[in-house]
């Protein structure tokens, strides 16, 4: 067995749940740290295996299939919730990532866990969309003068919005990346092909190709990588689902290219047959051959990301494993604001690191 049983699962078709007792602890400190312990119970229900689990591990795969359940009731109703506090408002609201494949019924959502709702709403109307939610008991636990403005100057997000009664937490976007981002993207360009949700009034997300460009640059510009390998398993099922309506793949490059995304999508498409053998029509191979980086940042990141998208387990780690993390975190904030603001940023976060504020 690899060391990387969690992907040894994902990847073997003929796969039986045959292991120790010690493999079913490695694998499921594999799942959990991945977030994937409920999509690892899905992919046995779906293979008609959960029964042949052996009873010691197959309580934690119920479990797990359980608590996603009860989770996706719990979002749906913060959605509505949502929804109502923001009736006042005059603008769409767009739900995005989990929330959106979610409530869009994609195949991607079976089995994911929450820890947040993200909508967005054009940069305009952000100020009012944050007064209704503060009406409606959403609020921003942030306090320190800096980080307010490193938010609101600098990233695509205000700081997240916690509900006071029931903790839920709210990410509200203007953009799906910072504008002082090399991959920045003009927010305005994804409400024109918006697409509303059937029977929530005023909810909407993101065209199919944008849900997945927003999938694939928010995994490949973040610098943290503990839930790597759910976004990638996320940018896989986008692609079965979408890549069967017509025109998918000539609209998801043409406008790679409108976003200035193609190199977050050449290297998801490059994971995804490493790890997944998911190969794009030939027809379109010459078209995702121009988006190819430089030989040298292509075998870096490739290097890199093979190390980081593993499990964040002990057992999937390998000498290289923290300094390919360390250079990917280097790199996001690199990406995501220039030398001017980066350096100071960052020097302020390793002496508050230091010295942390006292409550």
């Amino acid at each position: 067995m690899s060391p990387n049983l969690l992907m040894t699962v994902w990847a073997h078709s003929g796969w039986r749940p045959e292991l120790s007792v010690r493999e079913w602890e490695a694998l499921f400190g594999q799942a959990r740290q991945s977030s994937l312990l409920a999509r690892l119970a899905y992919l046995h229900v779906d293979k008609d295996l959960l029964r042949d689990v052996p009873d010691g591990p197959r309580p934690h795969l119920e479990g797990a299939l359980r608590l996603a359940d009860r989770q996706q009731h719990e979002v749906r109703w913060e959605v509505d919730c949502i929804r109502r506090a923001l009736h006042g408002v005059d603008t769409p609201i767009i739900l995005l990532k989990g929330a959106a494949y979610l409530m869009a019924n994609l195949s991607t959502a079976r089995g994911r866990l929450f820890s947040d709702i993200d909508i967005l709403v054009p940069h305009d109307h952000i100020e009012s969309t944050e007064n209704a939610l503060f009406g409606a008991g959403w609020i921003s636990d942030e306090r320190d003068a800096y980080n307010e403005r490193y938010y609101r100057e600098w990233m695509h997000e205000i700081p997240p919005l916690r509900h006071i009664h029931r903790q839920s937490y709210i990410d509200l976007h203007h953009t799906i990346t910072p504008p002082t981002s090399r991959f920045k993207v003009d927010g305005q360009k994804l409400l024109r092909n918006i697409q509303p949700l059937a029977g929530y009034p005023g909810l909407f997300v993101l065209a199919p190709v944008d849900m997945v460009l927003h999938s694939a640059v928010h995994l490949f510009q973040e610098g943290e990588f503990g839930h790597g390998l759910r976004d990638l398993l996320d940018l896989h099922d986008l692609f079965k689902d979408f890549q069967k309506q017509p025109g998918f793949w000539d609209t998801l490059l043409s406008r790679a290219d409108e976003l200035g995304l193609q190199i977050p999508l050449f290297h998801a498409l490059f994971h995804l047959r490493r790890l997944f053998n998911f190969i794009p029509p030939l027809q379109w191979e010459d078209r995702l051959g121009k988006m190819e980086p430089n030989p040298l940042s292509r075998a870096l990141m490739a290097w890199m990301l093979g190390l980081a998208l593993q499990p964040n387990h002990p057992s999937c780690d390998s000498r290289w494993t923290k300094l390919a993390r360390w250079l990917l975190y280097v790199r996001s904030h690199a990406l995501r604001m220039p030398m001017h603001l980066l350096v100071p940023h960052l020097l302020r976060k390793s002496w508050m690191q230091r010295f942390p504020k006292k409550p």
